[in-house]
């Protein structure tokens, strides 16, 4: 299996939602949305095996102080293979030494986030305005 991590790659619509819909994600009913989303991040990483997309993830950041991680996908069939860690280090090492790293988990997300670094941020709460069911 040749996995490949990328902050470079070019990514197609139908690929994308293809990922999204295998992880259940709401994001993949608005696809023109998903798309301008990712492709105006401050960084976007993607997995690839053999060459077919099976991971993505974003960064969203002033480029100096904070980044923001909203969306980190493996696909379902690849998930504890070790490439959701590889894209977030390949992240990580983008955005090393800044003020603040940060991300929302849930579910099962929040054991994955903390065995790679990440803790509760003190007694914060996460909240949003939210027009979807998940994520």
């Amino acid at each position: 299996m040749n996995i490949a991590i990328s902050l470079n790659d070019d990514i197609a619509s139908e690929e994308v939602v293809a990922l999204y819909k295998a992880n259940q994600w709401s994001s993949a009913d608005k696809p023109s949305e998903l798309m301008k989303a990712l492709r105006n991040s401050h960084s976007l990483v993607t997995a690839r095996v053999d060459g077919k997309l099976v991971g993505i993830g974003n960064a969203i950041s002033d480029g100096h102080l904070v980044v923001y991680y909203p969306h980190m996908l493996v696909h379902p069939e690849h998930q504890g293979r070790g490439i959701g860690r590889s894209m977030m280090v390949a992240l990580g090492e983008r955005y090393a030494g800044f003020h603040q790293q940060m991300l929302t988990a849930d579910g099962e997300a929040i054991g994955f986030y903390e065995r790679i670094g990440f803790v509760r941020a003190g007694r914060t709460v996460p909240m949003w305005v939210y027009s979807g069911t998940e994520h």
